[in-house]
């Protein structure tokens, strides 16, 4: 079999290292120094190792190959504009941390201590992005028809899980006597812009986010024509992305004022689909659209670090 150039940097030792390399290159250009996004950074990093032990502890890919890691990479780093956004960052971590501890729970009902842990991530998230408690019953469906894991114990382990880490909030809110904050919070929930008001989205944002939602498309569709080569685990996991990648794109379209962190979101759950993809297809036609995604990653790389200043807090 001929053994394309996509397949040989897909498999390849180096291609995280030199991936890392590259994304230290975009955060300097992007203006980290000027900009002191140390914080913001050093999540990137923690997340892409945490992307590794996903993919190590679920065999994500049947090869060995870091092009998991290395695709979360390379899209985090093209949206530049995320970047200066702490809570983007931050929500990025608490998604994979969710993944990492939800899969350890599949078929395992009694694993009521990692539903506790990976719902705890979630509650972390929902300091920061309460919307992302919006995720949660489809969270609790795949739990129950994908991790296969779904009873009264693991459901309210999950709830005390959301609710963990407001125990410690709201401790110190009421220790500084800012009692208001916790109803402030949660109002939130209640606030909607208009739906699909994509004017609000500059052609940076938008030009991001057509580029994720068709590696996605694309990664998705080559699993589920090929998911029959993986186990039945890998095929419930990937499912899981499927699915909420799907929330993601579909919660943008309804309320687009809360784009930036609903795309990081998207950037976890797409990076394993187009990683599947380069590392597992090996055909001509692969090959070239293997250089293609990565030159438009390129591109779109280069055109986001002119972008005027964030529209967003």
């Amino acid at each position: 079999m001929i053994k394309y150039p996509q397949s040989k940097i897909a498999q390849s030792r180096w291609a995280l290292t030199f991936t890392a390399a590259y994304a230290v290159l975009v955060c300097l250009a992007a203006g980290l120094v000027s900009q002191e996004n140390w914080i913001q950074v050093l999540l990137m990093g923690i997340s892409t190792l945490m992307m590794v032990e996903l993919n190590n502890a679920n065999s994500l890919i049947r090869i060995y190959s870091r092009m998991v890691s290395c695709s979360f990479l390379v899209m985090t780093t093209m949206a530049v504009f995320l970047m200066p956004s702490m809570k983007a960052a931050i929500n990025q971590a608490a998604l994979i941390a969710f993944y990492l501890y939800f899969f350890k729970a599949y078929q395992n009902p009694t694993a009521s201590g990692w539903i506790f842990t990976a719902f705890f991530a979630i509650g972390v998230g929902s300091i920061f992005f309460v919307q992302i408690l919006f995720f949660v019953p489809v969270l609790w469906i795949l739990m129950a028809t994908n991790v296969l894991a779904f009873n009264a114990r693991t459901f309210f382990a999950s709830v005390f899980g959301i609710l963990g880490p407001y125990w410690f909030i709201v401790a110190y809110y009421v220790l500084t006597g800012n009692t208001g904050w916790l109803s402030d919070h949660f109002i939130a929930l209640t606030r909607f812009s208009p739906i699909l008001d994509m004017s609000i989205l500059d052609t940076h944002r938008l030009v991001t986010a057509v580029f994720v939602l068709c590696v996605a498309i694309l990664g998705s569709a080559h699993f589920l024509i090929y998911s029959y080569l993986d186990k039945i685990r890998t095929r419930m996991i990937y499912e899981t992305f499927i699915t909420l990648d799907i929330c993601c794109f579909v919660f943008i379209l309804l309320q687009p004022q809360h784009f930036d962190r609903l795309l990081a979101m998207a950037i976890v759950t797409t990076a394993p689909l187009v990683g599947h993809y380069l590392s597992l297809s090996h055909t001509k036609l692969s090959n070239i659209i293997f250089f293609v995604i990565a030159f438009l990653a390129l591109m779109i790389t280069i055109f986001n670090l002119w972008m005027p200043s964030s529209i967003f807090s």
